[in-house]
């Protein structure tokens, strides 16, 4: 890099986190909120965009924000619908969810990160804005990271672990020398932030119509975001777009252009589909845009990277503070890798139907559509994995039914609701017996990872609730000695 000086030591961290979108900010601030001190490297000035592409929050995404005390902090900067339509013929029943947000929110994606910024400043992380990553390289013992700072000086930062959460031109990724493979499933597509004189009869308003396709979300404060793409005009990112070809795409394939005027942001992008063979490699970790990338299908990219934050934020805070059973940190490769694989495959799927213009294909098309609108398993199952609550993880041979489930908010005994419960960032065991979890010892030396509550019924079933709301361990009759074995073996 011209101008730089380098071979300057700089200070030691825990984890450092490289990139401060959505993923950055939640995963720094589980982190910190954990007591795991975390410096947060962002190469951009210290300035929140409001011309960022993602607008929608998925239900499994407000669940996690809930176990934190932020999602109904985030409900109130937005809008919910609560019908999804993928084609003419199909449309989803978000309102059927069995979740506490049986809706997609649209706000925003700069409301997400004012939330989790203001949520990681007060929790102590440490900002380093304008701060670039040149280098890369580790040992056993930890990593050393080289960043250039903005005066040209380059720092080596010393960490135990490094995550990668710099999107998909990541730094973090190419000093590790991972490929990136995959294939523009979209070559040419327009974002536009535009007022409108006329307003559409709903939040989100979508259709394609023979070669062109447009989508219009309103952001509730007056100002709309319009996508869109047109076959007749596929052209290279850089090529300058105006408010006139939005306006005759958005007339193609919506019949109206709602008199869109005073446009504060015009961009031309492609969509890429693309995925890292691996997420870890050493001590260092790849999550969300860094390690993989999908078509804005379904809305699922900022919500996908979310969720791999909430994943690997409480394993990596285990194994900085000593208690991390073995392998806990390979689960992470484990159970995100087959996620981001599943959403690349679904909504790359749902583009390449949109855009059909094979008869086979378009036949094909009528039948999903046609099939899904009369079959209810086929619904539910495109809800689940569209909302992101139908994820489940690798369970071990013979374990309990429940065992990598998504924990439903249950109430507990006090009234309470368990993703009130997992706001501590710890394990929470729910058990039918009061004095079941102070028989084996539960309290007292693991206190500070693992709560313990009732259940508000005669429920029999006693369940070990990871911090990311996933079911560790179950077991329909227990005893104190296997809820201790099983307490020993994930919290040490």
């Amino acid at each position: 890099m011209n101008g730089t000086r380098t071979g300057t030591v700089g200070s030691t961290h825990p984890v450092i986190v490289v990139g401060a979108g959505p993923t950055g900010l939640l995963l720094a601030g589980d982190l910190a909120a954990a007591g795991v001190p975390v410096a947060l490297v962002e190469k951009r000035p210290h300035k929140i965009s409001n011309l960022s592409r993602a607008f929608g929050v998925h239900a499994r995404t407000l669940e996690q924000l809930d176990a934190r005390g932020l999602a109904d902090r985030l409900l109130a900067t937005g809008s919910t619908i609560t019908e999804l339509r993928l084609f003419r013929r199909l449309s989803l029943d978000l309102g059927t969810l069995p979740s506490r947000f049986p809706f997609l929110l649209i706000t925003p994606q700069y409301e997400v990160e004012r939330l989790l910024e203001r949520r990681a400043r007060e929790l102590g992380v440490e900002f380093l804005f304008e701060h670039e990553v040149v280098g890369l390289r580790q040992d056993d013992g930890g990593v050393d990271l080289q960043v250039c700072g903005p005066d040209g000086a380059v720092v080596t930062r010393r960490a135990a672990y490094v995550v990668g959460a710099d999107g998909h031109r990541s730094a973090v990724r190419r000093a590790l020398g991972l490929p990136f493979p995959g294939v523009a499933v979209i070559k040419s597509l327009f974002l536009a932030d535009v007022r409108l004189a006329e307003q559409p009869g709903s939040v989100l308003t979508v259709n394609g119509a023979g070669d062109a396709f447009a989508m219009i979300a309103s952001f509730g404060d007056g100002w709309y975001r319009v996508m869109g793409w047109s076959r007749r005009h596929e052209v290279p990112d850089d090529v300058p777009l105006d408010l006139d070809e939005v306006r005759e795409v958005t007339r193609r394939a919506l019949g109206t252009d709602y008199g869109m005027h005073d446009a504060r942001w015009l961009s031309r992008f492609h969509s890429d589909e693309r995925q890292a063979p691996a997420y870890r490699v050493g001590r260092v970790f790849l999550a969300g845009d860094a390690a993989h990338v999908h078509s804005p299908a379904g809305g699922q990219g900022m919500n996908t990277g979310l969720q791999d934050a909430a994943n690997l934020g409480w394993k990596l805070a285990a194994a900085v503070r000593g208690w991390a059973p073995d392998g806990l940190l390979d689960t992470y490769q484990a159970e995100r890798h087959p996620v981001g694989k599943a959403v690349l495959r679904s909504s790359g799927g749902l583009v390449r139907l949109a855009r059909a213009q094979n008869p086979a294909l378009r036949a094909l098309r009528a039948l999903v559509s046609a099939f899904a609108a009369m079959a209810g398993p086929a619904r539910t199952k495109a809800l689940a994995q569209i909302s992101g609550i139908g994820y489940r993880y690798p369970a071990p041979r013979g374990a309990h039914r429940l065992t990598g489930t998504r924990a439903p908010d249950v109430t507990l005994a006090d009234g309470s609701r368990l993703y009130e419960a997992l706001r501590g960032g710890r394990f929470v065991l729910i058990t039918p017996k009061a004095d079941e979890a102070e028989a084996c010892g539960s309290r007292g030396a693991r206190e500070d990872r693992l709560a313990v509550e009732r259940w508000a019924g005669d429920r029999r079933t006693t369940v070990l609730v990871r911090p990311d709301g996933y079911v560790a361990w179950a077991a329909d009759v227990t005893d104190a000695a296997a809820v201790e074995a099983a307490l020993a073996a994930h919290l040490g």
